[in-house]
């Protein structure tokens, strides 16, 4: 539903939104970065790659494909963060195994297959149901 608002109010604004959106993005990407280096940095002084270290290094990677989707179409697929919360799942129970509870380590797993059955329906479903792009304006529905 478009603003109400008079453009000479809103475009103001949405000039700050822009900028303060790309310096968070930038942010993020650097902030991801580092991070990552952190993690080859400790790998390499620890002289040993564990699966921990791996699974972080995915997580990172699921940010920086985030960034990436969020510049070049300005919106972010569910999925992305859904990828991220099974990597961090798995990360958990990893790192955890042997002081977790075995229901505990159950349910981190039945959380992690929701998550990735979500991902499959939301997938199945834009395949099916993709939306539809509409350009013109005078072409979308009202909900009035």
């Amino acid at each position: 539903m478009p603003s109400h608002l008079p453009k000479s109010f809103s475009r103001p604004f949405l000039k700050l939104f822009h900028v303060l959106e790309a310096i968070l993005l930038v942010a993020i990407t650097m902030a991801t970065v580092v991070a990552m280096l952190n993690e080859f940095i400790h790998v390499y002084v620890n002289k040993q790659i564990l699966l921990t270290d791996i699974l972080l290094m995915f997580i990172y990677l699921e940010v920086l494909a985030m960034v990436q989707q969020f510049i070049t179409n300005g919106k972010i697929p569910v999925r992305y963060p859904i990828y991220i919360a099974i990597m961090a799942i798995a990360r958990y129970i990893t790192l955890g195994m042997k002081e977790l509870d075995g229901i505990y380590v159950v349910w981190l797993a039945t959380a992690a297959f929701i998550l990735a059955a979500a991902t499959l329906i939301i997938r199945i479903g834009h395949h099916y149901w993709p939306y539809e792009e509409v350009s013109d304006p005078s072409k979308r529905q009202s909900d009035d």
